[in-house]
């Protein structure tokens, strides 16, 4: 055989082998996806490979992948990591729901879009990593933000012990750390205003949480099924949604502020260890059982005239008494079904709400609470400063109450009154 003949011989062998090989790894990669073509572009619908590491290829049959379809992982219990490559623009609904092992995501830069519960039920979650480049999306220590960190979207389930969430931050998304069962304290900066839905729901260790001065809103069961013991709700917090702490069996203290007009259904239902409540009088509505299966609770101090209330508001709470104060109206023998009785204070209280508060026909007035046919001494300064306080009137408590009125109101620029006895 003529030498040069056999070495192109196998020369054109090693290149054919070659060629083979070339042809044949695309298609074993393409293999571990199912997927659908449309105008040129490729939805990513199912996943058949063995699992571990994956990446989302660029290209597909020389068509860029733009979608991770809807459930397209979903339950895939084998898949750890995944890297969404830059070319993906949309993750669909539970595209990774269930996804059990998986511990980290690299999202691309060209996702815009996340669908809702793409990553609910991933119990081994770690970390969001985020490309700098994305446009939408961003990541602080494994936790998903929006691109100007101003929302913050999810963080990984696993996430572990105690969480600051960055200043600046202006809205914690719905489901936020929905399930998580690591999160044990979450400190809540003063530029958030918002915490949405479900937030922390099922958050099942986690004790405690501290709110910014900048909350006005909590959402729809945002902290129910948590293991909070005690609560204060921020000075600004208008109404507290349905069920927002139902279901918090360790909760023993709530404190609700004078900004809050509304309790919605269910807020406090299930609180197992609640033994009592302060309602202040701002609070103009109660929802229904708003207070049910509260099995502990026995007091609860109403500090204005008796609000709407939803039925069965005490449902399953059977040792509760109702407090009001003396001065205050709309109370009857029962309120809720439970039975309602006087409010006995410490030291007489000036009632600043109602409608006989303030300027009454040339007069500033209010009523003193305290107890039965007490004399209580109102005095009067014009500077706390440097005060210098004078009687201006005794009143006796006939039923534990009385009028106050001032008829030298308008003879000083300012005018304070305090409370003593004779």
């Amino acid at each position: 055989m003529n030498p040069s003949a056999h070495l192109n011989t196998r020369t054109g062998c090693v290149r054919r082998l070659l060629v083979l090989l070339l042809l044949t790894l695309p298609v074993v990669a393409q293999a571990q996806f199912n997927y659908t073509t449309n105008n040129g572009t490729i939805t990513i619908t199912g996943y058949t490979g063995p699992g571990g590491v994956v990446v989302i290829p660029d290209m597909i049959d020389n068509l860029p992948v733009t979608g991770i379809g809807y459930a397209a992982f979903y339950h895939n219990t084998s898949l750890t990591s995944v890297t969404i490559g830059s070319s993906v623009t949309s993750i669909g609904q539970v595209a990774f729901d269930r996804c059990t092992s998986l511990t980290s995501v690299t999202i691309g830069s060209g996702v815009t879009s996340i669908g809702q519960y793409a990553f609910d039920r991933c119990f081994s979650l770690t970390e969001f990593v985020v490309d700098a480049d994305n446009s939408t999306y961003s990541s602080v220590d494994g936790v998903l933000f929006d691109k100007n960190q101003t929302t913050l979207i999810q963080g990984p389930m696993r996430k572990a012990g105690d969480y600051t969430i960055p200043s600046g931050v202006m809205s914690i998304g719905g489901e936020a750390f929905y399930r998580n069962a690591s999160l044990t304290s979450v400190t809540i900066p003063n530029s958030v205003t918002y915490i949405g839905s479900f937030a922390f729901e099922r958050c099942v260790n986690l004790t405690n949480v501290t709110f910014g001065s900048g909350v006005t809103s909590i959402g729809y069961n945002a902290f129910s099924r948590t293991a909070l013991t005690t609560v204060t709700i921020p000075n600004g917090v208008t109404y507290i949604d349905n069920q927002a702490f139902g279901n918090c069996a360790s909760l023993t203290s709530v404190e609700i502020p004078s900004s809050v007009t509304g309790i919605g259904g269910s807020a406090f239902a299930g609180c197992a260890n609640l033994a009592s409540v302060t309602i202040p009088s701002s609070v103009t509505d109660i929802g229904v059982l708003a207070f049910a299966s509260c099995a502990s609770l026995n007091s609860v101090y109403f500090q204005g005239n008796a609000p709407r209330v939803g039925v069965l508001v005490f449902e399953g709470s059977a040792i509760v008494t109702v407090y009001y104060l003396p001065g205050t109206t709309g109370w009857d023998p029962t309120f809720g079904y439970r039975p309602t009785t006087l409010w006995v204070l410490p030291a007489p209280l000036i009632l600043n709400n109602g409608p006989r508060f303030g300027v009454q026909t040339n007069r500033f007035g209010f009523i003193i609470s305290w107890a039965m046919n007490l004399p209580v001494v109102v005095e009067a300064c014009t500077d706390l400063a440097q005060p210098i306080w004078s009687p201006v009137g005794t009143n006796t408590l006939t039923d534990g109450s009385s009028y106050f009125s001032d008829p030298q109101w308008r003879n000083h620029p300012t005018r304070f009154y305090r409370l003593r006895s004779p």
